[in-house]
């Protein structure tokens, strides 16, 4: 019995983040990126660990490294999912280096972690735009991730956070409208953004 609680229980966890992924993708311009994304998560390798270290709290990759040491399904996740900025990092030998990630990715990435944080933390549509952008202020201090890509990075959260700020705080919205308004404005943004550079940043489309 526990273990179809766990079964289903991740199978459902799995189409949640799915679902929100979709949701930002869509929002973003990339509907069909944001549909196809993370089908590894179905694979065998990937799936039936998940299950037996699913507890419906935080991510069971995270819990099956504090218990076994590693984990079997992450290390096939991040070597077939573009959108991880560990499946850009060459020369391992010589420490990391890490490529720019083409700009689709990027954004597949960002939406990816505004998912999980709704997802795995419960943080709501809206306020996710802030704790994210706080997050990943942390996390680049470490990251091993080109320098080009922690910019755009750190351009689009900004965004996100900017909008949302200023719609609930400034202009006195209810999250639920900051959200929607913030997720047109930064659609905007990205889609300006790639356009405006994109001579400049041709090789990473």
């Amino acid at each position: 019995m526990a273990y179809f609680r766990k079964f289903f229980g991740h199978l459902k966890t799995i189409m949640i983040h799915k679902y929100w992924v979709f949701y930002y993708m869509l929002k973003m311009g990339y509907p069909i990126r944001g549909f196809f994304h993370d089908f590894s998560k179905l694979s065998p390798v990937e799936f039936f660990e998940s299950v037996k270290y699913w507890n419906g709290k935080r991510s069971p990759i995270l819990e099956a490294k504090e218990k076994q040491g590693l984990s079997y399904a992450w290390f096939h996740h991040r070597g077939r999912n573009k959108h991880h900025y560990e499946y850009w990092i060459d020369g391992l030998d010589g420490g990391g280096d890490p490529k720019v990630i083409p700009f689709k990715y990027v954004i597949e990435m960002v939406c990816d972690w505004l998912a999980a944080a709704t997802t795995y933390d419960g943080v709501s549509p809206g306020k996710v735009f802030e704790s994210e952008y706080e997050w990943w202020k942390r996390k680049s201090e470490t990251a091993k991730i080109h320098p080009i890509t922690k910019y755009m990075i750190s351009k689009i959260l900004w965004n996100f956070r900017e909008y949302y700020v200023k719609y609930v705080k400034d202009c006195g919205m209810n999250e639920k409208c900051a959200e929607k308004k913030t997720l047109n404005m930064v659609r905007n943004f990205v889609q300006g953004w790639k356009g405006e550079y994109a001579n400049d940043l041709s090789e990473l489309m």
